[in-house]
C-alpha cells in the first residue's frame, strides 16, 4: 500500500469514527435536557429516569469523542506536516475556541452528572443545557476549520508562503456558515433517528413500556424537525459549492459536460473514461435551478476542469446520492410523524410505523458519513483548495500503512466497548423501570 493511500485511509477511518461520537455529543445533551424539563414541569418519574439514562450516554460519548478528537489532532501533524506548517498559524483560532468550548462542556457535564438532588432543579437543568450549547459550539468551531480548507481565506499566498495572516477572516470564511449549519442539523437528524429507532425496536417487544414510549417521542420530535429543515440547509450549501467549488459540484452530480440549462442526474454510475453516467435518470433544467436559482443558468462541467484536478467522480457521486436519498427518506418519516400527531393518532400502537422508524436507526449516520465523503473526497486533489495538493502535504516518514492498521483495530475495539456499554445501560434501566412500574 502506498503511503499516500495509507495516510488518506487512516484519516478517513479516524474521521469516520469520530464524527459519529461527535454528532451524538452535540445532539444527545438536548434530548437529556428536554427529558429533565418534562420532569420539572410534570413531576413524572419516567422523565427523570430518562434524563439520567441519557446523561450516562452523553458521558460515554463525551469521553470517546475527546479521545478520538485528540487522535485526529495528532494525525494532522504526523501525517500532513507540510499542511500544518502553513495552515497552523492561519486556522488555529477555531481549534483554540473549540478547546475552550470543550472545557466548558466538561465542567457543565460534571455539574449535571453529580448535581442531582444537590442543585436546584432549574439550575441543574441549566447545566445540561450548557452541555448541549457548548457541544454544538465545539462542533461548529471544528467545522469552521474544515470549511477553511474548502474556502481558504485570511492570508495572501506568495511564493509558497502565507503572509498577511488574518485568523478572524480565516475562521469566518465563505464556507463556514453553510457547512456549520448543515453539519449541526445532520447531527440532530442522525442522533434523533438513531435514538428513536432504537426505542422503536424495543417497543416492538413491549409497547406498554412507558420508558421507551417517552424516549421514542422526544427523540423523533427532535430528529423529525431537523430532518425537515435539513433539505433547506442542503440547498443553501449546494448553491455555495456551485460558486466556490465547481469541480466538486460536477463530481457530486456526475456532470461531465458544461451545459445551459443543465439537467439533474438521479442515480447512475459515472464512467470517467466515457465521461457519461450510465443508468441515470435526468430531470431537465433542474440542476441549473438547484445550483444557481435559475432554470436557464449555465452549470460548469468537468470538461472545464483540468483532468489532473478532477475529484474521484464515482465515489463523490455515489456518496452524494446516498446522502440525499437517506435524507429524503428521513424527512418523509418526519413529515409522516407530525401528520399523525396533528391527526391525534397513536403511532406507538402501529407496528408498521415502529418498524419504519427502526429501519431508520442507522440512516442518519450513513448520511453523515456519506456527506463527509462528499466534502473530503470532493475536494481532492487539494488539501487546501486551489493552494496545496494533498500529496504535497504528506509526511516523508515511511511505513504509514502500519499506523493505519493499528488505528483501525483500535477504533474497532473502542466501538465494540462503547456499544456494549450503551446496550447494557439501556437494557438494564429499561428492565428495572418496567419491573418498577
Amino acid at each position: 500500500m502506498e503511503d499516500l493511500l495509507a495516510a488518506r485511509l487512516q484519516m478517513a477511518v479516524s474521521l469516520g469514527f469520530h464524527i459519529i461520537f461527535a454528532c451524538i455529543g452535540m445532539a444527545m445533551p438536548f434530548l437529556m435536557a428536554i427529558a429533565e424539563y418534562q420532569w420539572i414541569k410534570t413531576g413524572r418519574q419516567v422523565y427523570r429516569d430518562l434524563a439520567k439514562a441519557w446523561s450516562k450516554g452523553v458521558a460515554i460519548f463525551f469521553a470517546t469523542g475527546a479521545v478520538s478528537g485528540t487522535v485526529l489532532s495528532f494525525e494532522l501533524g504526523l501525517l500532513w506536516p507540510t499542511f500544518m506548517e502553513h495552515a497552523g498559524p492561519i486556522f488555529g483560532m477555531p481549534f483554540s475556541w473549540e478547546g475552550t468550548a470543550f472545557f466548558v462542556e466538561a465542567i457543565a457535564l460534571g455539574l449535571f452528572l453529580y448535581g442531582w438532588d444537590k442543585l436546584r432543579p432549574w439550575v441543574h437543568w441549566g447545566t445540561g443545557l450548557v452541555v448541549g450549547i457548548s457541544g454544538v459550539a465545539s462542533g461548529i468551531f471544528v467545522v469552521a476549520a474544515n470549511a477553511w480548507m474548502n474556502s481558504p481565506a485570511g492570508f495572501d499566498w506568495v511564493n509558497g508562503e502565507a503572509i498577511n495572516i488574518d485568523p478572524v477572516a480565516a475562521m469566518f470564511n465563505d464556507a463556514w456558515f453553510s457547512q456549520a449549519l448543515h453539519m449541526t442539523l445532520a447531527a440532530f437528524v442522525a442522533t434523533g433517528f438513531a435514538v428513536a429507532g432504537l426505542h422503536a425496536l424495543l417497543l416492538l417487544k413491549d409497547r406498554n413500556n412507558l420508558f421507551h414510549q417517552k424516549a421514542f417521542k422526544i427523540a423523533l420530535l427532535v430528529g423529525g424537525i431537523a430532518a425537515i429543515l435539513q433539505p433547506l440547509s442542503g440547498d443553501y450549501a449546494a448553491k455555495d459549492v456551485a460558486e466556490r467549488q465547481p469541480a466538486k459540484l460536477a463530481a457530486m452530480e456526475g456532470h461531465f459536460k458544461t451545459s445551459q440549462p443543465a439537467p439533474l442526474i438521479l442515480g447512475g454510475i459515472p464512467d470517467e473514461e466515457a465521461e457519461e453516467v450510465d443508468y441515470a435518470i435526468e430531470i431537465p433544467y433542474m440542476l441549473s435551478f438547484l445550483a444557481h436559482g435559475d432554470f436557464d443558468a449555465e452549470v460548469t462541467g468537468l470538461d472545464k476542469i483540468p483532468r489532473e484536478e478532477w475529484p474521484p467522480v464515482l465515489i463523490t457521486h455515489i456518496a452524494f446520492q446516498v446522502m440525499v436519498g437517506t435524507g429524503v427518506l428521513m424527512m418523509l418519516v418526519g413529515l409522516l410523524y407530525f401528520y399523525f400527531l396533528w391527526r391525534k393518532n397513536e403511532l406507538i400502537q402501529r407496528r408498521w410505523f415502529l418498524w419504519l422508524v427502526g429501519i431508520c436507526t442507522p440512516l442518519g449516520f450513513i448520511a453523515v458519513e456519506a456527506g463527509w465523503t462528499v466534502t473530503e473526497v470532493g475536494r481532492q486533489p487539494w488539501i487546501i483548495y486551489g493552494i496545496m495538493k494533498t500529496e504535497e502535504a504528506l509526511s516523508p516518514m515511511p511505513g504509514l500503512r502500519y499506523s493505519f492498521y493499528m488505528i483501525t483495530v483500535l477504533y474497532l475495539l473502542l466501538t465494540a466497548v462503547v456499544s456494549w456499554l450503551m446496550y447494557r445501560q439501556i437494557i438494564t434501566l429499561s428492565d428495572r423501570y418496567e419491573s418498577a412500574h
